[in-house]
Formats: C-alpha cells, structure tokens, sequence
C-alpha cells in the first residue's frame, strides 16, 4: 500500500484515474449492473430547500444543486473549511478523567455539565460552509425538470427554453456549469453571512444557531470582466477563498469555480484562481471527459441486481454519494461531509466527527463493496491524528497507550458533547475494528505491519491499563461505563458495572490484536493479550437469553442505538454459525427490539437492523427494515434526515436533520444479505428472503482479498466466480452442495463455479 503517511487535511487528487481492480466488470454471465436513470433522482417540481438538493462531490469539494433556473442555486462547500477554535476548558487542571469520576460520585452534575458539556454549545469549533453561487437563467425562466444522473455524476437542470449541467471534477477541485439559453446567464457569488449582528444563538445539539456567532470580519469581495471572488477570514488565521470564473464558448456559456484554504497554502485566492483558469482552458467537454472515465472506474469496482427496485435503487444512490464524499487524500466523511448546510445557519452537531456510531457506520459498506481506496481516507486519517490522541490519552486518563475523543473536529481534537460518550474508554476499539476490516478484505501484510496491529497494540495497551482493578470475583472493572446512548446524559448513564457494549469492545480488540500478533510472529504480544481478555468478564444476559444493556439491566424501552447489541453485529463476537446457543442469544435480542418497538428509533437505527437481520439469515427482517428506511427515513434526494418523514409513524422522532451514517449502513445492510465472509468462510446469498428468485452480483469482496461474482435464477445459483486478488486459501460454502469447499488460488486467479460443483 502506498502514501501510508498522506497527511489528512492537504486534500491531493490525483489527476490520472486508475484502472478498476482484477475481476471488476463483471463477466457474460454476470454482467455489470450499471447504475441506470432509474437509479438516480429526477425531479418534475423545484428543489427550494438545501437539503433535498442534487448532491454532487469528490470529497475535497461538494456542492448542491437545486432552484428554478430563477435562480439555479450552486451551494458551495469543502471538507477542511473549519472553525478550530481550542475549547479553554478541556486544557484546565479541572479537565481528567480522576476528577470526572470523583464529580460523578459526589454527585456534582452541574460542574461536569460545566466543564465537559458546556463547551458543545458554543458555536465553535465547528465545520462551515463557503456560500452559494446563483444563475438566473433567463427573464423569465419556466421550470421544466431537474435530475441527478449517477452514472456520471452530473445534474440537469432543464427549463422551457434553456438548460444547464453541472458537475464537481472527479480528480481535480473544481466545478464547472454549461448553460445553453438565448440569452447570457447572469451570475452572483453569495458569501456566507458570518458579519453582523447575531439573529440566533446557539442553543447547543441539533440547533447552532447562525453563522454570525462566529464573529469573522465581512468577506474581501473581488470581481472583474468576467469574474468574481471573496476571501473570508476565519478564526486563528485561517482563511479561504471561492473563486468563480465564465466565458461566453462558440454556443453556450460555461463556468467554473474552485474554493481553496489556507492549509494549501498562502494564497488560497491565487490557488483557486488558477484551477478554474485552468479548466475553463480545457473546456466543459475536456474536463467532463475525464471526470467520466473517473466514474467509469468506479462504477466498475461492484454492482448489485435486485429485484426489490426500492433496495436497488437506494444501493446505487448510496454507492454514489460514499463515491462523492470519500476519497483518499481528502479529509472522511463527518456528519454531512461535504454538504454543510446552507441556510444561514451552523450545520446540525457541528457537522464534525462523532465515533460512537457515525463515522464507523457510515464506512462500514467499503469493505465488502470493493471501495478500499476510498475507505482509506478513514484510516489515514485515524493513523494521521494519532499523536493527537496519544496527548488526549495521557492529559486526560493519564495513561499509556492510546484512545480517542467520541466527538472530534478536523485534527481529532476533542470538542465535547454527553461527557459519558465523549470520554468512553472503548472509542479507539472501535474504530480499531476499521483498521482490522482493512487487512482481512485486502491481505494487504504492509498495511498489516505498519498500521492495522499498532493501532489495535496501542489501543490494547490503554484497555489493558484502564480495567487493571479487579473487582471480587477476579475479572477486571472499568472505573466508570456507559453505552451509547442509553439514558442520554443523565447520571444513570454511567453503570456500576462494564456494560455490554464496552464488554464487547474490549474482548473483540484483545482478541483481534493477538490474531494479528500471531500473523506477524509477535506470540509474546500475542499472550499478553489474550491474557488480559480472560479477565474481562462475560456477556450480561436476561432471562430470555438476550445481551443486556449492563448486569441485571435489560435496555429498559425503545431506543435508537443498538449499542448492547455491538458484539452480534458487527463485531461478530456471537454469531449464527457458532450454533445453537448463539442463535438462542441473536433471536432472543432481535425478539427484544421488536417488542419495544422503533418508537424512539433514528433512520439509522433501520439500516443498522438490516445488518442485524442479516447475521440472523432473516432475509424477510433485513428486507423490511431497508425499506423503511428508504421510503421513511430519507428525504427525496436520499439524504437520511434521521427523523421519520412518512406519517406512518415508525418513530415518533419527526425532525429533519441531515447525517449521512444511516444511508451508507444501508447500502452495508444489502451486502450482508449478499455475501458475508467475517468467519472466514465465504457464504453467497446468506440473508435473502425466499421471494427474491433472480439475483445477480458482481466484485463483491471477501474477507482474504477475494473478489466474488454471483448469480441467482429462479431461487438456485447457477453460477459463481471467484478472483483472488492477493491468492491464498479459499474457503467457500458451496451453494450447491451446502458444504464446505476449500481451495488455493493463485494471485489473479480465476476459478468458476457452475452447478453441478466443479471444484
């Protein structure tokens, strides 16, 4: 693996596309499902609302497309534009984990609210927007329809007499729009309103209250003949700058934009510039040439044939966006990543990065949906600000090894929130189980070596020291544990014994790192930590045989995090496969939800389901549950807006506000149903429901680096290919036999699989 020490905030797209990986494409009997207009999003009445805009990006720069061509609203944004404001408190003596818990004991809430929740909020830090670019297409422009083509990525906007496309450039930090109309557009750059006078303050949470809060001086405004830009200052001596330029060609209008900050370097205007100079160079067809070849690539890497049209077509849109939002070299996805919100307002949570279920849902579909690459912003970005949490690790737990804060801004600096999941211990193992996820799907040993076991060593080391008391019977406490988000931020969040979630956490972590150990001939390391996670204690569970929250403490009502349910999925620690008395347990827990019911659940609470159902074999829960998601949970350009916006009363949560961790664990829930392989052993089609009789994948990934084409016709697979991108031994239930086939592949290799078994 290459560029292991890229540094997270220089966004650096390359310029050359790559080629798709070996076995990509799909072959003649199981052809490649491109995404079709079917797909995508088409729209016969006006966008007037940000969040239900045309989504377009390429990670480092997004925007949103919506209006009525009177005008064609251009939302601008880009993933490093933050407020990075220290928060004072978390730099004070009164700031540790020793006086936490004492100001827990002695029951002084309103001082931890003080210090450790407080802080949240204030409008910074935060992440922020970069304005809005306008088109008036005409006098009197009649809107006519508005549409998102997936394939490559690229909105229409078409009115009576005119017509516009606009598209983010895959590898390069710029877009371009072309208009055809009988008449010049004319063009109006919108800067953010961080000057002025205070409209609303902050109320903390979801509601932050206006940009002004931030208290920037008023953007420099620039314009020319045939251009226009502002400079705005932020906090600490940050800045950025949008430029946008136009040109009147041979038979339309084309324009071009670019929005650069001040960590590319000093002249973020100058930088700017010269990108859009450079593609009004080329020209719309040139750069839009390239972009598509880009998208190609993509699109190549995996698809899926389903015969539910909802899940389908959900799946490509989600494989779409995570295409838009996640690229190496550009900073991950955070809460909307790089669609901030443009209503005048900080975006809902600060749109930073919350780790107790946003930034880890909304990676899990890479794996398995063959986007390592893509996936590796993620990693590199952990790897990237680990001194950070080293510091944070010693200041605050004042111990070795290393963990990190729940809620991060840009350098992964803490920034406050519910301090029980703020400061939770088992934060780092779970974004641990990413960098595990990242060898066993690509068997790539010098990612092995250099990142996946010292990330998980240096989180062992800080669990080993955390859980070093041991209570009466000989198993080791945790000073103070909680499970997200049970009971909220009261006191009662803390439990007086390890709850499930961190129980699950800490024997996945242990237990991994001494299987990598053991990979890489460390049996020393290897022993130390299976030693430790003999002394953790075992699952708490109820008399029916479910994961408790915590000992002798069932999840008491509806809730929207599964977090007791972390060891089912998706660490794996029970799972379906291990038999009877682990299916008891899976059953049991499911049967639990559905008898509390989704009163209080989010949109990701479905898609989360979907991957529980999908561990269980219940292709009919799995199916269920990514249907209401998509027909309730999502807005009509996909956006999961947490909130049920149906009227069916899924869940009494009704809000709106946009975070993108739901849809991309939905698009994770399809691939469980598909193809699993977490065990080791590869199962094709494991959670599908009885009515679905033809289905069809292609470049699925297995664990081992296997890439996995597979069809099914009239409810019996008749075939299946298997490419080994690494080589190495394959282990495969045989889908016409139900046994065990094992196998070794050479790298590149291709075997096929046809009834009956040829292997």
């Amino acid at each position: 693996m290459s560029n292991l020490s890229r540094r997270h905030f220089l966004p650096a797209l390359a310029t050359v596309v790559g080629a798709p990986l070996a076995g990509a494409g799909g072959s003649e009997d199981v052809p490649l499902n491109l995404p079709q207009a079917k797909h995508g999003l088409h729209f016969r009445t006006p966008v007037t609302v940000w969040d239900e805009a045309l989504p377009l990006g390429n990670a480092t720069l997004g925007a949103l497309v919506w209006g009525n061509g009177g005008p064609l609203r251009i939302s601008l944004d880009r993933s490093d534009l933050w407020d990075l404001r220290i928060v004072p408190e978390f730099h004070s003596p009164e700031y540790s984990f020793a006086q936490m818990r004492q100001w827990h004991e002695q029951g002084k809430t309103a001082d931890l609210l003080r210090v450790y929740e407080a802080p949240y909020g204030r409008p910074a830090p935060t992440k922020i927007p970069a304005g809005r670019i306008e088109i008036t297409l005409g006098r009197a422009p009649e809107f006519r329809d508005t549409s998102l083509n997936l394939l490559d990525a690229i909105a229409h906007m078409n009115l009576v007499d005119a017509k516009a496309s606009v598209f983010i450039h895959a590898a390069n930090p710029v877009g371009i729009v072309r208009v055809v109309a009988p008449e010049e557009p004319e063009l109006k750059l919108v800067a953010p309103k961080f000057a002025g006078k205070v409209q609303e303050a902050a109320a903390g949470g979801i509601g932050a209250g206006d940009l002004r809060q931030l208290g920037y001086p008023a953007p420099v405004e620039t314009s020319g003949d045939g251009w226009t830009a502002y400079t705005q200052s932020g906090a600490d001596a940050f800045t950025f700058a949008v430029f946008v330029a136009w040109r009147k060609q041979e038979h339309d209008w084309q324009a071009a934009w670019s929005v650069a900050s001040s960590f590319e370097g000093t002249d973020p205007l100058a930088i700017a510039r010269q990108r859009v100079e450079d593609a009004l160079k080329q020209g719309f067809d040139a750069m839009f040439a390239s972009h598509k070849q880009w998208w190609r690539t993509y699109w190549g890497q995996s698809s899926v044939c389903l015969p539910n049209e909802i899940i389908e077509r959900q799946w490509f849109l989600e494989q779409y966006k995570f295409g838009s939002a996640s690229r190496r070299g550009a900073p991950p996805i955070s809460l909307q990543a790089v669609w901030t919100a443009d209503d005048g307002k900080l975006p809902p949570w600060k749109g930073d990065y919350h780790h107790d279920l946003n930034t880890q849902l909304s990676y899990w579909p890479c794996y398995s949906g063959n986007h390592l690459e893509e996936g590796l912003a993620y990693l590199d970005w952990l790897w990237n600000t680990r001194d950070t949490a080293f510091e944070w690790t010693r200041s605050f737990f004042q111990l070795p090894g290393m963990n990190v804060p729940m809620t991060a801004d840009l350098k992964g600096r803490q920034i406050g929130g519910w301090r029980q999941y703020t400061h939770s211990a088992t934060t780092s193992a779970w974004l641990s189980h990413h960098f595990y996820l990242h060898w066993k799907y690509s068997a790539d040993r010098e990612f092995l070596r250099q990142r996946a076991y010292p990330y998980l060593r240096d989180t062992c080391e800080f669990i080993e020291a955390f859980t070093a008391n041991k209570g009466p019977d000989g198993k080791r406490t945790h000073p103070l544990s909680a499970s997200p988000e049970i009971n909220d931020n009261r006191p009662k969040a803390w439990f007086p014994t390890i709850t499930n979630y961190d129980l699950a956490l800490e024997h996945w972590v242990l237990g991994a790192a001494a299987e990598l150990a053991l990979e890489l001939g460390a049996a020393e390391d290897a022993a130390r930590w299976r030693k430790v996670r003999s002394e953790l204690p075992a699952f708490s569970l109820g008399q029916d045989g479910q994961l408790l929250v915590a000992k002798g403490y069932p999840l008491p009502n509806t809730h929207r995090h599964f977090s007791h349910l972390m060891a089912i999925h998706p660490l794996g620690l029970v799972d379906w496969s291990d038999g009877d008395e682990e299916r008891k347990i899976i059953a049991a827990s499911l049967a639990e939800l559905d008898r509390l019911g989704s009163a209080a659940w989010c949109g990701y609470s479905f898609s989360w389901l979907a991957n529980l159902a999908a561990r269980a074999r219940n292709g009919d829960k799995a199916e269920k549950a990514l249907e209401i998601f998509s027909t309730a949970f999502t807005l009509r350009n996909s956006f999961h807006c947490n909130g049920d916006q149906s009227r069916k009363n899924y869940s009494l949560f009704k809000y709106r506000p946009f975070t993108l961790e739901g849809n991309f664990a939905a698009a994770a829930g399809v691939q469980e149903m598909l193809l699993q392989s977490h065990r080791g052993v590869i199962e094709l089609f494991p959670a599908v429901p009885e009515a679905w009789k033809d289905i069809a994948f292609t470049s699925l990934r297995a664990q081992g680096a296997f890439l996995i084409s597979a069809r099914r016709t009239g409810g019996t697979v008749s075939r299946v290919e298997i490419v080994a991108e690494q080589g190495g031994h394959c282990r495969l239930i045989s889908p016409f036999t139900a046994k065990e086939l094992a196998f070794d592949m050479e790298r590149g290799e291709r075997k096929t699989l046809t009834r009956p078994a040829t292997v």
